[in-house]
């Protein structure tokens, strides 16, 4: 038999590492392993070899073992077998004799075994191995012929090395590694290491609590990885829905990896990639309060993960599930004694300090259990286990931590020691809040802090206090509106990316109507207005915080005036009535009955909209609607009437109850009425300085039958008034004429988008303008009215923080916003803004004229007056 030639059998050898290699990037593990080891048994074959050949024979060896061992690891999960395989391998690196060479062998070595240590949690252990590959790159670089060539080695050693420094909490030198890493591969054009560091970045910023630079670095590493044709990693997408997760955007973070299955299912990828994004998915799902979505998902994520051997991903799909578990049985009150038995049992099997933190939520979890079951004792006991959070614990666990001692406190009779550890979590949540950009984020943080609210709110009504209840309504709802503005103006690239969005709204229409094709369009532009949204989650930014108001300044601010504050606990419906001085609960029923009313109402008055509805079709409307106001008026005003009496009313709604328009309602019929999402957001409107701005606008939009003579009927008010029609009505020209302006009027078309609600939109000559634009104008009109549909409409999300076209603009600094909840007739719509600038000037205050302009036809004009009056 004819030995095999040496150089060939290197060559072959190579090409199966490659191979190897690309299999592993796939988290194809036993096909890598079969390469590699195929590979060695070619090596085998020509040892010893010739003295021309050894060195190139020792250098593929260790190479070639190095992979392997690092590679086993990954199937069998066998961490110290696989440090025994790299100290192997270490011994034959003493045998090469070339130093240059030795240091990158050495560099290799040691950076796979600091990433093997990393794995068991041995990150302090690893930091030592991180430190010798540097040292090795360093001197590599500085001797060896081409060091460009071993940039890119290099930079993912420093990656990792201020990745295992964020893991130890150790933030600056992660800081400053990771930092270093990205200017080495931007200065040696590495734009592939440069978008793996900026998504280390990421986390490192997600981690410490900056949430809009996390998701700002993950879509330069997400654009990157497109200009370079590559596929966009999923763990960046992952990481991208983890950020949305600690933001409270259980939705968003659910949508963005839906997207990411789905494509998983065109390409047919492995079990490790999908059981990831199922896993993240069950996460986002049980945010949602998805309970069977969040176990079906973290039950597969399971299965895969065992497949693949992953330890950690495996202990946090077992985690998801038990929460999801957990929280149904918590509902339905029959807790069965074996569940937080088995939860404990669960935590017995996650070993430290690689599994700490899902031991210490899985016994968080038997805790809550224990609680309901009375075991106090065990329960105390298990909570003293639980470790104290550190600067790197998820808000998450810090809630969770919190609830878990409030529930505590209540079974052993300590409700003071229970709102304790409601105010201080809230306060953390509060911290986490402050660092937020946009609105979308700022909002939608209140998630966390859910139960913690609702306790807080239970255990106030137990005792019947309507003062503290109105302090712990306002230090829980609405805490969006609690940020002062900044004039910042849009950022330039949010500003570009809506316009795209607004270029393409346009060629839909134009296409529809020209009767072309427009799913192409349809699908360019939803994934632009993704893309926009996305910007919007770290180009806006909000001023300090306020700080909540007190009863003792809204009593001397409402004068004679009534707050009625709405609040909620389970499916009870109550009110906060503070009027002349005093402060009393009223309890009013069933929420869930005030909610299906409301949503009837909101229904009938769409229906009643059209300015030519036939007469009979009118009529069964109208009684529906009549019967449905008659039923909310009689459930939320009637047993309030005789403590507010007359007075004008300051309402904050609850929930569906945002969706309500009071003018209809019998009892608050032509009484003057204000709606505002919180105490605290009324009395900032109401305390807002009054600029010496005079400048009228007037606009309209295109399709609006009776809104030019609206808007001529209005120049009779407004003589000086900048009127802009027609092609003039452009985006651009009415936000420049908008900006600064004493009162800005739009009678235009608009439609509220519930799903994606800073992107609801009023229609102008040369397409939509977007909530998004309307929130970034440097300072905002004080009053803005729309005689459009259902712009006053919001997304509520929990801890009742309303998102939409109006409350981005109370956000944003207008002290008050008149808008419909419902369609609105264009004839019905002028007629209504007709009185209502007539009887403004000569009432003046915006909540006085428009009581009087709805009284005229109620039921067709649904308009409210948001913000202050």
């Amino acid at each position: 038999m004819t030995n095999p030639n040496p150089a060939d059998v290197l060559e072959r050898v190579r090409t199966l590492q490659k191979a190897a290699s690309a299999a592993s990037c796939l988290g194809r593990y036993h096909d890598g392993v079969r390469q590699l080891r195929q590979g060695m048994t070619l090596l085998d074959s020509i040892h010893p070899v010739a003295s021309a050949h050894r060195s190139d024979w020792l250098v593929t060896r260790i190479r070639l073992a190095s992979t392997l061992a690092a590679m086993s690891t990954e199937i069998t999960g066998d961490v110290p077998a696989g440090l025994a395989g790299l100290d192997d391998v270490r011994l034959l690196i003493d045998a090469v004799t070339d130093p240059v060479l030795k240091a990158e062998l050495s560099a290799s070595l040691n950076h796979n075994y600091a990433m093997k240590l990393m794995t068991v949690g041995r990150n302090e252990d690893s930091i030592g191995y991180f430190e010798e590959a540097v040292g090795h790159h360093e001197y590599r670089l500085a001797h060896g012929r081409n060091p460009a060539a071993r940039m890119g080695a290099f930079v993912q050693t420093l990656s990792a090395r201020g990745w295992s420094h964020a893991k130890l909490g150790n933030v600056r030198q992660a800081h400053v590694d990771l930092t270093r890493a990205l200017e080495l591969a931007e200065e040696h054009e590495l734009r592939v290491e440069a978008a793996d560091v900026r998504r280390s970045l990421g986390v490192l910023a997600h981690r410490t609590g900056d949430l809009p630079e996390a998701l700002r670095l993950y879509q330069i590493g997400e654009r990157t990885y497109q200009a370079l044709g590559l596929e966009v990693p999923l763990q960046l997408r992952l990481e991208q829905a983890q950020a949305l997760m600690a933001a409270g955007l259980a939705d968003e973070a659910g949508g963005h990896l839906d997207d990411a299955l789905a494509m998983m299912d065109e390409q047919h990828n492995v079990t490790r990639k999908r059981a990831n994004a199922e896993l993240h998915r069950a996460s986002a799902a049980l945010m949602n309060d998805e309970l069977e979505l969040a176990r079906s998902m973290a039950a597969s994520a399971r299965r895969g993960m065992l497949k693949v051997g992953c330890r950690t991903c495996v202990a946090n799909a077992t985690v998801v599930g038990l929460q999801a578990d957990v929280r149904d049985i918590l509902r339905s009150g029959e807790i069965p004694a074996a569940l937080p038995t088995r939860a404990l049992r669960i935590a017995a099997k996650m070993p430290a300090p690689l599994l700490t933190e899902q031991a210490a939520t899985a016994r968080m979890l038997a805790v809550r259990l224990d609680i309901r079951r009375g075991n106090l004792k065990r329960a105390a006991e298990t909570l003293r286990t639980v470790p104290r959070p550190g600067q790197l614990t998820p808000i998450d666990y810090r809630m969770l931590r919190r609830l878990c001692r409030a529930e505590l406190a209540v079974a052993q009779g300590s409700r003071a020691k229970a709102l304790t550890e409601i105010r201080s979590g809230l306060t953390e949540l509060d911290a986490v809040r402050d660092r937020m950009g946009g609105l979308d984020l700022v909002s939608g943080t209140a998630l966390h802090g859910q139960e913690l609210a609702d306790l807080a709110v239970k255990l106030v009504l137990e005792r019947n206090d309507a003062r503290r209840l109105f302090v712990w309504l306002e230090r829980t709802r609405a805490q969006t509106y609690r940020y002062e503005p900044l004039s910042a103006g849009t950022d330039p690239e949010l500003a570009a990316s809506v316009a795209e969005v607004r270029g393409l709204g346009q060629a839909i229409q134009e296409a529809q109507h020209d009767g072309h094709p427009i799913a192409g369009l349809r699908a360019k532009y939803n994934e632009r207005l993704r893309e926009a949204q996305r910007l919007g989650w770290h180009t806006g930014r909000w001023g300090r915080p306020r700080p909540v108001a007190g009863l003792r300044e809204v009593v001397a601010r409402l004068g004679e005036r009534a707050m009625i504050s709405f609040a909620a606990s389970g499916d009870e419906l109550v009110a906060v009535v503070v009027a002349g001085g005093e402060c009393r609960l009223v309890r009013l029923g069933s929420a869930g009955a005030a909610a299906e009313s409301a949503r009837v109402l909101n229904v009938d008055l769409d229906a009643l909209a059209p300015d030519n509805l036939p007469e009979r079709l009118a009529e069964v409307v109208m009684a529906s609607a009549r019967k449905q106001a008659d039923k909310i008026d009689a459930q939320l005003i009637q047993p309030l009437a005789e403590l507010f009496g007359d007075r004008e009313l300051v309402i904050v709604p609850t929930g569906p109850l945002y969706a309500v328009p009071w003018g209809v309602l019998p009892g608050l019929r032509g009484r003057p009425t204000v709606v505002a999402p919180s105490a605290t957001a009324w009395l900032a409107a109401e305390l807002t300085k009054l600029s010496r701005a005079r400048r009228i606008v007037l606009v309209r939009g295109p399709g609006l039958a009776g809104a030019r003579g609206e808007l001529e009927k209005l120049t009779t008010h407004y003589r000086t008034a900048t009127t802009m029609t027609g092609a003039k009505a452009t985006v651009k020209s009415v936000l420049r004429a908008m900006d600064g302006a004493k009162l800005a009027h739009f009678a235009a078309h608009g439609a509220h988008e519930p799903e994606n609600a800073l992107f609801s939109r009023l229609e102008l000559a040369d397409g939509a303008l977007f909530g998004h634009e309307m929130a970034g104008l440097r300072q905002p009109p004080r009053q803005v009215v729309f005689a459009a549909c259902e712009l006053a409409l919001n997304r509520i999300r929990p801890g009742d923080e309303a998102l939409g076209f109006a409350s981005a603009l109370l956000a944003s600094g207008s002290r008050t916003v008149i808008a419909p909840l419902s369609r609105v007739g264009d004839l019905a719509s002028a007629a209504a803004m007709d009185d209502y600038y007539r009887a403004l000037a000569e009432r003046e205050r915006p909540a006085l004229a428009l009581a009087d302009a709805i009284a005229v036809d109620p039921f067709r004009r649904p308009f409210v007056c948001l913000g202050a009056g």
